[in-house]
């Protein structure tokens, strides 16, 4: 079925009096790279699979040329990956890749809060706070079966992780840290597929002891407890990619026993 392109958070745009849509001020490459890249998210563009333009175009009702910039936009972030006179596709997930993105994370996100928090002022606890308190009262999934990741939810952890080093002053560490945010995006719902994840885990109860420690200013309490919040995530995945790999050669075993009958 074809879906039309819809600015991020699932707010669709608004058809005005002559049957034209209104972008809200965004271009149509804009809304379908933010489209695409919530797809992605949430699987229903698998890793590795190549995005053909014609079938694009017929989902999302748009133009193959707004499609391309939107995609070309996409390989600059790490979601989409250019093969060379062949089109596009999605890029494929690795488990050595993200271990190394959150590494990186961790370095260069505590270091921003901790610039952040001796820094900070009454603006900057106010956002925070503020952006804490719109994320809490938001369900992370969606309703009904299966586990997809709630879109407004996504973008409220995102403006939260944002406001946490906002104050830190430094324009190249806020430019890296949201380099990083967006390439663990893709990740981010895997953590949530291993069963009993709900139980194991309270995210909830990490941010808020995060946003404690800075606003008390104990910026060395709060950049332990942001390193295992990134942490715990990222074990959760990797635990889910292993359990997958492990499906994987069942599957391969159980394929070559069939062919040797």
């Amino acid at each position: 079925m074809a879906t039309s392109p819809t600015p991020h958070a699932g707010a669709s745009p608004a058809a005005s009096a002559d049957g034209a849509f209104d972008t809200g001020g965004r271009t149509w490459a804009s809304i379908l790279e933010l489209t695409v890249r919530e797809d992605i998210i949430q699987g229903k563009l698998p890793a590795g699979s190549k995005l053909r333009l014609k079938e694009l175009a017929e989902r999302y009702q748009a133009g193959v040329i707004p499609l391309r910039e939107a995609l070309s936009r996409l390989c600059a972030t790490g979601f989409v990956v250019a093969i060379d006179q062949k089109g596009f596709r999605v890029a494929e997930l690795s488990a050595s890749e993200l271990l190394d993105i959150t590494r990186v994370r961790q370095q260069i996100e505590t270091q921003a809060l901790r610039d952040a928090i001796a820094a900070g002022d009454v603006e900057w606890e106010g956002q925070l706070i503020a952006a804490h308190h719109r994320l809490r009262r938001l369900p992370v999934l969606l309703p009904g079966e299966g586990r997809h990741m709630n879109p407004e939810w996504e973008a409220a952890h995102a403006d939260f992780h944002a406001a946490l080093v906002a104050g830190c002053g430094s324009p190249w560490l806020l430019r890296f840290s949201a380099l990083l945010r967006d390439q663990t995006a893709r990740y981010r719902l895997l953590s949530m597929q291993l069963p009993g994840t709900g139980r194991k885990r309270d995210v909830a109860a990490e941010h808020e002891a995060i946003v404690d420690a800075a606003i008390n200013g104990d910026a060395d309490l709060a950049c332990a407890l942001l390193n295992r919040h990134f942490q715990e995530t990222t074990n959760l995945v990797m635990a889910y990619l292993a359990a997958q790999k492990g499906s994987e050669v069942a599957a391969r075993t159980r394929a070559r026993k069939v062919v040797a009958v």
